[in-house]
């Protein structure tokens, strides 16, 4: 599966794997919600991971248990 793109704040779009800051450790609120979404898909996921990780394992669980995106998140296309 290849994973969703992202809109920059220029209009460029970025896969997560090639965010400058996608290998510092996952924000607060990226922690708190991939954990959120895997007890809701009885999936396990590590306590630590990349931003540009737990991005796409949020897109991964968003899609696995029907949950939209996030409020105030834009949709990213696929070109």
């Amino acid at each position: 599966m290849r994973w969703p793109w992202t809109h920059t704040e220029d209009g460029a779009i970025k896969d997560p794997a090639e965010w400058t800051t996608g290998d510092e450790p996952m924000t607060g609120a990226q922690d708190s919600y991939v954990h959120t979404l895997a007890r809701k898909s009885g999936e396990e996921v590590p306590d630590e991971m990349t931003k540009a990780e737990a991005s796409m394992k949020i897109d991964e669980l968003r899609e696995k248990t029907g949950v939209g995106e996030a409020p105030g998140k834009r949709k990213a296309r696929k070109v």
